[in-house]
């Protein structure tokens, strides 16, 4: 894939405040429409599951479900390595537009494809390929991403701009939710399992192509075009070369998301099937809370970026291993017995704030560990494997392990997680000072 050519307009080596701003913001904004796309299979799996799968009980639906969203997962590894490699080489403007259109095509297979009463197998397995499109595009995001805020961003408010990957993240995720509340208000539940549930697709499927033309205003990084004038690009192999270089770097983007992705994705995106299928609220009822908690989420994310600008990276992260470690368990046994709407929100607020020491700061934590020509392959390309392997299963596993009645084994495996994500964050030395984003 060819990069789009350069112009006086979407390249520049020294971005005036006003141009870093609206780039920023151009890349947030198509940030939110890739993760909106991504997590609305979620927000609706609890209405779609029924029309992909054969007949069964609700768990049994799920779990088929939840299987295709970690087979979503699997690819993410792959998007992180040929988007990661495509930035370095092309620039992170490309990679960016790239990942925005597999997007927009997934979210459309998904809403054209027929149930399961209508052509068989082939449903579920076209839920598949759609799934896969979406994971090579949300694996070659996140690495992107999170290097070009990184890049754009001065180092005086690094941690500030950065969280906003996080922050279009929740928001997508919020904006899913609206949309699932508002077809709740609006459409009777018979409607919603049969036909209502495809309209969020197609609406993920035109916001990314709003997305794509926001995208193409955006200036490239200085940092990538100074490196590139200074130094011929290095291909495909090479790269992986020279990101093996860097193996305790490698290790410590693993060690800083394995807890980190596992408590994300268990206290946001499983979160509202635990509120259906373990606590007993309704689905409405979990919509609300879930939407609740992660506003609170979105409000923290620039919150903690500013405060790791003026205490450090690594007292943040150190706030979020000793929460997670210390309060999985007795979260999630509180929250599986909650008595109503109102216990089980303040539940998930006290989780999202211990969360939020992680996702507010992971992304400029990772970009400031790489140098210039392997940033985005470092950041995305462990990120994805170590995504795949717990957040992607995440969902799976907690049904599985409920399924067989032991429920609460979950609730320590993800303490555990945590725990070996401490010992990182405890060991590393702080990146905003030793950062390697030269601007």
């Amino acid at each position: 894939m060819p990069p789009p050519a350069a112009s006086s307009s979407s390249v520049s080596a020294a971005p005036s405040a006003a141009t870093r701003l609206r780039s920023i913001v151009s890349g947030s904004i198509g940030n939110l429409v890739e993760w909106y796309d991504w997590y609305v299979y979620s927000a609706f799996a609890l209405y779609f599951a029924p029309a992909f799968f054969p007949a069964g009980n609700l768990t049994a639906q799920l779990l088929n479900s939840a299987a295709i969203f970690a087979v979503g997962f699997l690819m993410r590894p792959l998007g992180g390595w040929l988007m990661g490699v495509y930035a370095d080489r092309h620039g992170r403007k490309a990679a960016l537009l790239a990942s925005v259109l597999l997007m927009c095509a997934g979210s459309l297979l998904i809403a054209l494809t027929p149930g399961y009463q209508r052509i068989g197998v082939a449903a579920p397995v076209l839920l598949v390929l759609a799934r896969l499109l979406q994971g090579l595009s949300v694996g070659g995001e996140y690495g992107t991403s999170a290097t070009y805020l990184s890049e754009m961003a001065t180092a005086r408010h690094r941690g500030f701009y950065s969280s906003f990957q996080y922050v279009t993240l929740l928001a997508g995720q919020l904006v899913a939710l609206l949309v699932q509340l508002g077809l709740q208000a609006v459409l009777t539940p018979a409607e919603l399992y049969d036909w209502g549930w495809r309209v969020p697709f197609v609406i993920g499927a035109l916001a990314a192509l709003s997305a794509l033309y926001l995208r193409r205003s955006m200036h490239e990084t200085a940092a990538f075009t100074q490196q590139q004038a200074a130094a011929p690009p290095v291909n495909g192999p090479g790269k992986l070369a020279v990101l093996l270089q860097h193996p305790r770097e490698v290790l410590t983007v693993v060690g800083l998301t394995l807890g980190g992705t596992l408590v994300f994705y268990t206290f946001t995106t499983y979160a509202q099937k635990f509120l259906v299928n373990t606590t007993g609220l309704s689905k409405d009822q979990a919509t609300l809370v879930s939407f609740g908690a992660l506003a609170v989420a979105l409000v923290l994310q620039p919150l903690m970026g500013a405060l790791s600008d003026r205490v450090g990276r690594r007292p943040v992260l150190l706030f979020f291993g000793v929460g997670a470690t210390l309060g999985t368990v007795p979260l999630l046994t509180l929250l599986a017995r909650a008595p109503g709407p109102g216990a089980a929100f303040g539940l998930l607020v006290v989780a999202v704030v211990i969360m939020s020491g992680y996702t507010s700061i992971n992304a400029v934590v990772k970009a400031e560990l790489f140098p210039t020509e392997i940033r985005a392959l470092g950041v995305g390309l462990p990120y994805a494997l170590t995504v795949a392997l717990f957040g992607g299963s995440a969902e799976y596993v907690a049904l599985q392990l409920k399924s067989w009645g032991v429920e609460s084994w979950f609730y320590w495996y993800v303490t555990v997680c945590a725990a070996a994500s401490l010992l990182v964050y405890w060991r590393m030395p702080d990146t905003q000072r030793t950062s390697r984003i030269e601007n």
